[in-house]
Formats: C-alpha cells, sequence, structure tokens
C-alpha cells in the first residue's frame, strides 16, 4: 500500500485501546436511549461545559445519574470527545457527531439501521470506556455465556493483564447494562417489554437468550441490516488503524481477528465473502476482493476516502427516502 488510507476532514479514528487500561463503569446503570445523543451534541455545542454545570438537568431534562450517563455514551461511541488540556471539564462534538447529529446531520433521530451499526462500531472501536462491551465481542473464547461466566472471563482477563481488579459488585452492573444494551428485555410472560425500547442497539439482533434461562449468545451470521457500504467504511478504518502498510488481509483475519468487521458485527466468513464481493464497485476499485487457488482475501489497490464512501451512502439514501423508495 503505497499510502496510508486516509480520511478527507473526516472522522478521527483512534488507535486500538492499550492493554493496561479498562473501564467497567460511567453509565450509572443506563443503557443509552434513542434521542440521547442528538440531545448530548445540542447541548455541548450551546455549552461545552455544559456536564459540570448545575443547570444540566434543566437542560438535558433528564436526572443527575441520566446526565452522567449520557456525557459516558456520548463519548463511548466518539460522537462526543474531551477538549484537549481540559481534563474533561470541556467537551466538543466529534467528527462523527457532527455528521450524523450536527446541524445537517444525516440521521439525527437513528431512523436508519446502518447508523446503529455505524455507532456500534465506534464504540467497539475503543474499549476504554466500555470495556466489557469490548472483551465480550472480540475476546470471549465462546459465543455463549451466563452472567457469571462472563463474570468470571472478565475477572481472568483482568489479572492476566495486571491491571486494577474492580470489584465484584462493578463487574456484574457493567454486565448488567452490557446485556440489556443489546438483548431484549424479557417480562414474566416472556414478552418484549415497552423498556427495552429504549435501547438502539436492540435492533442490531446481535444477542439473544437461548431457550436455557440465564443463558445468552452472541449471534455470529448474515447480518441482513448491514449495508454493504457501511461494511466498507468499517473494513477500510480497521485496515488503517492495524495495517496500514498491508496491500493483502486474508478473509479470516477480516472475519475473526481481533477489532475486525468480522468480530464486531458478528459475520461469517461465507457472509463477508459476500459483501467484499460487492466492495470494489463500492470503493471505486480501492480495494477488491478474490479467492484463488483457495485463498480468499482483499486487497488494497489505492488510496481510498473512506468517509467520502460513507458521505455517499447517506446521501443517497437521503434521495431514496425523498423519492418515497
Amino acid at each position: 500500500m503505497d499510502k496510508h488510507p486516509t480520511t478527507e476532514s473526516g472522522i478521527k479514528n483512534q488507535l486500538l485501546v492499550p492493554k493496561s487500561t479498562a473501564s467497567f463503569s460511567g453509565h450509572e446503570t443506563f443503557v443509552f436511549r434513542y434521542g440521547w445523543l442528538k440531545k448530548a451534541v445540542d447541548a455541548v455545542v450551546a455549552d461545552p461545559a455544559i456536564f459540570t454545570q448545575e443547570n444540566a438537568i434543566v437542560t438535558l431534562g433528564v436526572g443527575k445519574n441520566m446526565v452522567r450517563a449520557i456525557r459516558h455514551w456520548g463519548l463511548a461511541t466518539q460522537v462526543l470527545e474531551e477538549e484537549p488540556h481540559s481534563r474533561g471539564t470541556r467537551l466538543q462534538v466529534a467528527n462523527l457527531g457532527r455528521f450524523l447529529f450536527g446541524e445537517g446531520g444525516k440521521d439525527p433521530y437513528l431512523e436508519d439501521p446502518n447508523t446503529l451499526w455505524l455507532l456500534h462500531w465506534s464504540l467497539m472501536s475503543q474499549g476504554l470506556r466500555c470495556t466489557t462491551w469490548h472483551w465480550a465481542f472480540n475476546h470471549l473464547p465462546s459465543n455463549e455465556f451466563t452472567r457469571e461466566s462472563l463474570l468470571q472471563f472478565l475477572l481472568k482477563e483482568v489479572r492476566h493483564r495486571s491491571l486494577p481488579e474492580p470489584s465484584e459488585s462493578t463487574l456484574k452492573r457493567d454486565i448488567e447494562v452490557f446485556v440489556r444494551t443489546y438483548a431484549p428485555v424479557k417480562s414474566a410472560k416472556n414478552t418484549v417489554a415497552e423498556d427495552s425500547l429504549d435501547c438502539p442497539f436492540v435492533e442490531l439482533e446481535l444477542l439473544d437468550q437461548t431457550a436455557q434461562s440465564g443463558h445468552y449468545r452472541l449471534r455470529r451470521g448474515s447480518k441482513p441490516t448491514l449495508n454493504h457500504v457501511v461494511f466498507a467504511y468499517c473494513l477500510a478504518d480497521y485496515w488503517r488503524r492495524t495495517a496500514p502498510q498491508q496491500k493483502t488481509m486474508a478473509l479470516a483475519d477480516i472475519a475473526y481477528k481481533p477489532g475486525s468487521p468480522g468480530a464486531i458485527f458478528k459475520l461469517d466468513e461465507n457472509g463477508i465473502a459476500a459483501t467484499l464481493e460487492g466492495i470494489e464497485e463500492t470503493t471505486k476499485g480501492a480495494i477488491a476482493y478474490s479467492e484463488s487457488a483457495g485463498i480468499r482475501q482483499a486487497y488494497w489497490r489505492e488510496d481510498l476516502c473512506e468517509w467520502s464512501v460513507l458521505q455517499h451512502y447517506y446521501d443517497d439514501s437521503l434521495v431514496s427516502m425523498e423519492m418515497g423508495g
């Protein structure tokens, strides 16, 4: 790859999280809800120090704990970022936040499921604020787990990485929020509880309960609502952050390596291969895919502005909606 894949004054791509950092709190036990990210962007535009102000409760229209939760999720999804040298007292809207939720934002009300995929990707591309999420999707030995097995896995990872060990109660609360982020809450009659609709990521259907009570499964397989254009953006983002000088990437790496689109979206190899076949046209030849002599891999042929790819997707989607298609 002669040039590093770059964006055009676009979304900042974070380096993979150092192994020495982890966080299992900050959300105040609240999953993020519809409207929170737009509300956070608007509030920070009006006052970068809003989350330190006494009137934040009135401005955001929620309780004190929810104010802290909104700040957490805004930063975790990289819709917001801390102003340099402010020690977190002042925030600014990140490029992704402006793109989706700012003035003329592409999807301020989360109407397109691909926006949720994009936010899920952004959440996972840095695991500092949501370590349980990051480790569960990238390092959990099995796609099936219970709260207890996930707890033991997290404790093992913390000790293996020589990190400060949080209390079990802290980890249990974090696990509960993780589960509620993706799995519909069931009522006593096994129907979806109304409160679960408050968490947008439930729509992604990445996590469900198995027939055995208390058992969960991360669902690996095809994702019909994930557009191949958004997948192309995420692949380019991953490639640029992890292997910028590498001209080829094996399908198995795209499917299974920690931080890869396959790991983050829980896609299988056949689904990724089918998606990759359409990426050459999407990226105008910048990324291609081939299967030859049993070797399946993607090729980076030339520099790509993945930001433009994403911009075109939303512009085309907007035109389609205006035309009623």
